[in-house]
């Protein structure tokens, strides 16, 4: 059973999907693409550095929604409109992956040249993928009927 995420500060979706789902089958959360759009629906600025600084904070907010924090995330997906822009987008990584990683174990990334996305001003898409792990329960001891004889 799947079950959409909805993160608090992030803008409605630009189409019809979730911004996230978490599958139950082992509690896999998989983030839709997030663009750099702020909450507000605006666009940070036109260059990509500032672009991918919002649209990893928004797989942020998205993993966070699902109770999972960025150490969770296993795969990451990233979609650029402009091959001259994978300069900007590794040093905007640079900047927020040790906040995101501080022990330096990035998660996988495919990183994908396209001809446009879903607004022309938007130059990039990242998607991920999370494992939302579960906590251990604590049982309460049961006592078990002693039987007399």
């Amino acid at each position: 059973m799947a079950e959409p995420i909805v993160p608090p500060g992030c803008g409605p979706p630009l189409g019809m999907y979730s911004h996230g789902m978490v599958v139950r089958a082992g509690d896999l959360v998989i983030v839709a693409g997030q663009v750099g759009l702020g909450a507000d629906g605006r666009v940070p600025g036109d260059d990509v550095i500032s672009q991918t600084k919002q649209a990893l904070e928004n797989v942020r907010a998205v993993v966070e929604a699902a109770g999972c924090t960025m150490r969770d995330v296993v795969r990451l997906q990233t979609f650029l409109t402009r091959a001259e822009d994978i300069p900007g987008f590794m040093k905007a990584r640079q900047e927020l992956f040790p906040t995101y990683f501080p022990d330096k174990v990035y998660p996988p990334n495919t990183l994908l040249v396209v001809d446009r996305l879903v607004r022309p001003e938007l130059r990039v898409e990242v998607e991920a993928m999370a494992v939302r792990h579960r906590r251990p329960t604590t049982k309460k001891p049961t006592r078990r009927a002693r039987r007399r004889r």
